[in-house]
């Protein structure tokens, strides 16, 4: 849904794709309407991308580099950039990194991890948050959590460690349906090879030792095998790379990870939990 405040706030990626998309499409001698019926858009959602009313999708910029593009790849480079433009400002620094990791650690605590979201769970918890947002900003943000998800397919493989909280498999968001599927999407990226899951149990802190008790975090190791940390509460973000400090979290987060349940262990929890949304 393309939004008239998008056109004071969009993003220099944005900005740049709707330029050069409109100068490419004048020269074809193309209206919007028939670069539309080419890329199977309609005309309006052509105009909305070139005025910035709403960024293009990916599925546009796939379309854009097909007919217009003329193998320049213009277009398909974009892609990093736009999907950058969408993410909230405190993510963005951080979705870089992300993306070109050679290693993740992660801690959730309250909510699946955004790289082991579904669509339907995404929806759910974006379209549920406060303040409340529109249905087309609700949509942005899911295109782009989804997007994050080719790291897992990414050339060279990133290895990636997660440790949930056995409360956020617990906690229903959107519906059994919802969570059923959510349930199996967890168990089918659990079972990949370059995917270490495992569920912190409610009983942790019973003999008083929990180490996970400081709330979440992301460990990143960069290309050129750099150690950073990753936080992110309450929409503020916290980007750390003291050495020192980095080398504690990940000592914590290693005691976390033993305080654990084992792989097949959590696999198996979250295949009964499945089970049990019916």
């Amino acid at each position: 849904m393309a939004r008239s405040e998008n056109k004071e706030t969009a993003g220099p990626a944005t900005r740049l794709v709707a330029n050069v998309a409109r100068n490419m499409r004048v020269q074809k001698g193309l209206t919007q309407e028939q670069l539309g019926d080419e890329m199977g858009f309609t005309g309006a959602a052509v105009s909305a991308m070139e005025t910035c009313a709403q960024p293009a999708s990916d599925q546009m910029l796939v379309e854009l580099e097909r007919v217009l593009g003329g193998g320049t790849g213009i277009f398909e480079e974009a892609r990093t950039y736009v999907r950058l433009d969408k993410y909230p400002a405190q993510f963005k620094n951080y979705a870089l990194l992300e993306q070109k990791a050679v290693g993740l650690c992660l801690y959730a605590t309250l909510v699946v991890h955004g790289l082991f979201q579904t669509e339907e769970y995404a929806r759910a918890l974006i379209g549920g948050g406060y303040p409340p947002l529109s249905e087309g900003r609700v949509e942005e943000l899911v295109e782009a959590r989804m997007a994050r998800r080719a790291l897992f397919e990414r050339e060279p493989v990133a290895l990636i460690e997660v440790v949930l909280e056995e409360s956020v498999l617990r906690r229903t968001i959107g519906g059994e349906e919802v969570m059923r599927g959510q349930m199996r999407h967890l168990a089918e990226c659990a079972r990949r090879r370059n995917v270490t899951l495992q569920v912190l149990p409610l009983d942790c802190g019973v003999s008083g030792e929990h180490a996970g008790d400081n709330g979440g975090m992301t460990l990143v190791e960069t290309p050129e095998h750099d150690h950073l940390v990753y936080l992110e509460i309450q929409f503020e973000s916290l980007l750390i790379k003291d050495l020192a400090k980095v080398s504690t979290f990940a000592q914590r987060y290693a005691k976390i990870r033993a305080q654990a349940l084992g792989p097949r262990e959590s696999l198996g929890l979250i295949e009964r939990l499945a089970g049990e949304h019916r």
